[in-house]
């Protein structure tokens, strides 16, 4: 393997838990950004999430054209921290079933290592019951893909687990708390597009594009639900805590100083 190890950073961690929870009928899906360092450990730092076009509830496809994209927001990336950030490999969920990859994403990621030997693929199996404990689990899992059919039989791709570390990280950084804030639009979109396909067809009648308005404002208002209003009480929530940091920062800081004249003045 091109990768010894994964190392994944806390918020873009959160990104993609997010992203893969805002769902549970269909796949979603998005690209790692990030930097290799000479051990041939890949650290993923950002997370770029992609708008579907064709929203299936067991595959995902990344065109060329969100490649081209996503690489060109990895070097404005790059440039505005200063480090080697460049598109590392792909993430998307699987609601309801195992987080293994199916033979599809084997294939799907032999693909994309023919054009970057160091390309990963994340899992997220979300909404899957536990059969003990008849609680919902989140898994993750990293892997890349070999080819076992040799140089001259027909290839026979397999997948090859790569160890995963989540990193700890002291906040929301900047571009994870973008991605966030992103997401509802991103859901957004998507429903606009696939209501704009249903208005295109005249022959429709009326009792028909009602429903389908009905059904296009019944998804703006789950999302609204689901999404945009609890993620507004989190950032109210952490600005709030915030807040509360700075305050006892600034008492800190005061406390010290009163300290220092103290040791000044005997």
């Amino acid at each position: 393997m091109a990768v010894s190890s994964v190392h994944l950073e806390a918020d873009a961690y959160l990104v993609c838990i997010t992203h893969a929870l805002s769902t549970e009928r269909e796949e979603v899906m998005g690209l790692l950004i990030g930097e290799v360092d000479e051990q041939h450990v890949s650290h993923v730092s950002a997370v770029i999430m992609l708008r579907r076009s064709d929203k299936r509830p067991d595959r995902v496809e990344i065109s060329p054209e969100q490649l081209s994209d996503a690489s060109t927001k990895a070097e404005m990336l790059a440039k505005e921290l200063d480090r080697p950030m460049r598109v590392l490999g792909w993430y998307h969920s699987h609601p309801h079933i195992t987080v293994w990859p199916s033979h599809v994403d084997v294939r799907t990621q032999a693909m994309y290592q023919m054009l970057d030997p160091g390309f990963i693929g994340l899992i997220f199996s979300v909404f899957n019951e536990d059969k003990i404990t008849k609680q919902n689990r989140v898994q993750v899992t990293c892997f890349q893909s070999v080819n076992y059919g040799g140089d001259y039989g027909p290839p026979q791709y397999e997948r090859v687990e790569v160890p995963l570390h989540i990193v700890p990280s002291a906040g929301i950084g900047s571009t994870a708390l973008d991605a966030l804030v992103e997401l509802p639009r991103i859901l957004c979109l998507e429903e606009g597009e696939a209501y704009g396909q249903t208005t295109q067809d005249g022959d429709l009648d009326l009792l028909t594009k009602i429903q389908n308005a009905s059904v296009y404002t019944k998804c703006l208002c789950h999302i609204m639900e689901v999404m945009s209003g609890p993620l507004i009480q989190a950032l109210e929530n952490r600005l709030k805590m915030n807040k509360f940091r700075m305050e006892q920062l600034t008492q800190r800081r005061e406390d010290l100083k009163q300290q220092l004249r103290s040791l000044k003045t005997s």
